[in-house]
């Protein structure tokens, strides 16, 4: 954990404690900057998921109501964040909980009562965090486990980048290959191998606002190639292109549109309570491998893994959830992204309340949102990843109880592409094997609890 620096000198310092966590008013605001660009993209990706479904009554959502919800969503709960958890943590509309969201709420039930599910997954996890459970079981969770989540986000949020980026992708006789058919084809392709190759350069030489100023001149790249040479295909939803309006008025349809308790009638009892299971435990597992992850990486965790104001910073990602549901944009949750932020410095709320401001601008400025492609973005997330997997020097490879549940944390999470299942495939590897050895006292009682309940959230697909 850093160490403290110098009192703070100003009020605004003194609030952000940002000299006391050893940083700055422009790092803050360059990591805030860097994880706005970072994130952006589920401004546009989330409305894309949610509007390629249909609910029981056939209605879709349209594409303006959710971009304004989930930018309104993130604006509020990323503010709040800064404000009241102090934390370099932004909050979106989980890419892991929208599909939960769209393909298995919404068939059953209304829109409105599928965001009802989402506003109770929040109340329940709020519950959890108010009552200090949630903060039990992060605090139950071994501290090389707890290095381990950190490891495997970084592996997975460096694969996000290779994948958005068209860097890795499916291959015809194996999962996965390089580039489309084994082979790096395209512009877009060379945009993205120019912004990891500058992104990396400036890091090394530790130029202030590196990460940023490789996605601004990776952005200015892809806009100036896009320009003069055409046919272009860019892999994902953003087309570098000027958009023909810069501003557009928001469209707040979906706020408060909610139905708290009617999918239980609607869908069932036991269709709700699954859809409600699948929510609170994807959330919460997704933002705690996030929040250790992540807050180690901004010297927020103490010797033992734990995270200065965990407290808040729990409470805050449950009301996340609540405020999702509420404006329509699906659930909010810590992203992996911060990461970018903390990267370039981030280590205050200071950070968040840019981020967040950002979001809330973002509702006008949708036209612009098309301007950053995912290859300009990604060596971000490479870079970030890369970083991250330093804390792999910290778990003991030569102890087997420890090593074999820490490989499957940090392998799962990019090979599953989740969290949740890093997670819960460690858990339940550390219990056993700890169990198997006889060494019982110390497997931490809420860990049988946690294996349980990952059992059935592992097994739940087989037994239906």
């Amino acid at each position: 954990m850093t160490q403290l620096q110098s009192p703070p000198t100003t009020g605004l310092d003194r609030f952000f404690q940002i000299t006391p966590r050893g940083s700055t008013v422009g790092r803050e605001v360059r990591g805030g900057i860097t994880t706005f660009v970072a994130v952006a993209y589920v401004i546009l990706l989330v409305p894309i998921i949610l509007s390629g479904a249909k609910d029981v009554t056939g209605a879709s959502l349209t594409i303006p109501q959710l971009t304004t919800a989930v930018a309104l969503s993130a604006a509020i709960t990323t503010i709040l964040m800064g404000l009241v958890g102090n934390a370099p943590f932004a909050l979106a509309s989980g890419l892991g909980i929208a599909p939960v969201v769209a393909f298995q709420a919404a068939p059953h039930m209304t829109w409105s009562q599928a965001m009802g599910l989402v506003v109770l997954e929040g109340v329940v996890i709020v519950i959890l965090a108010l009552t200090g459970v949630r903060q039990l079981i992060m605090d139950a969770i071994p501290t090389p486990i707890k290095h381990a989540i950190g490891v495997g986000i970084g592996m997975f949020i460096a694969l996000i980048g290779l994948v958005d980026a068209g860097f890795v992708g499916k291959g015809a006789g194996t999962p996965v290959t390089l580039g489309e058919g084994g082979h790096l084809v395209g512009w877009p392709m060379v945009v993205f191998c120019a912004g990891l190759l500058l992104t990396f350069a400036l890091y090394v030489r530790r130029v202030p606002g590196a990460i940023l100023i490789g996605i601004v001149a990776s952005t200015t790249l892809a806009i100036v190639v896009n320009a003069l040479v055409s046919g272009i295909k860019w892999p994902g939803v953003v087309q570098p292109t000027m958009p023909s309006d810069i501003v557009a008025l928001p469209d707040f349809g979906l706020f408060l549109d909610i139905d708290l308790f009617g999918g239980f009638a609607q869908a069932g009892p036991l269709t709700a309570l699954v859809v409600l299971f699948t929510l609170v435990l994807s959330g919460f597992f997704d933002a705690m491998g996030t929040i250790l992850g992540v807050g180690e990486a901004a010297d927020m965790a103490d010797s033992q893994g734990r995270i200065r104001g965990i407290g808040k910073i729990l409470t805050i990602d449950g009301f996340g959830a609540i405020i999702g549901g509420a404006t329509g944009g699906s659930a909010n949750t810590i992203v992996v992204e911060s990461a970018a932020g903390v990267g370039e410095g981030a280590r205050t709320g200071l950070a968040s309340l840019v981020t967040g401001t950002l979001f809330a601008g973002a509702m006008f400025l949708t036209p612009l949102a098309a301007v950053v492609p995912a290859q300009a973005a990604a060596p971000a997330l490479v870079l970030v990843g890369a970083l991250m997997m330093t804390a792999v020097r910290k778990i003991e490879w030569d102890d087997l109880d420890l090593a074999i549940p820490a490989f499957l944390t940090i392998s799962l999470m990019p090979f599953t592409y989740s969290i949740t299942n890093g997670v819960g495939a460690g858990v339940i590897a550390y219990t056993v094997i700890k169990a198997a050895r006889g060494r019982l006292d110390q497997i931490h009682w809420l860990l049988w609890v946690i294996s349980l309940i990952f059992v059935g959230y592992f097994g739940i697909g087989i037994l239906s």
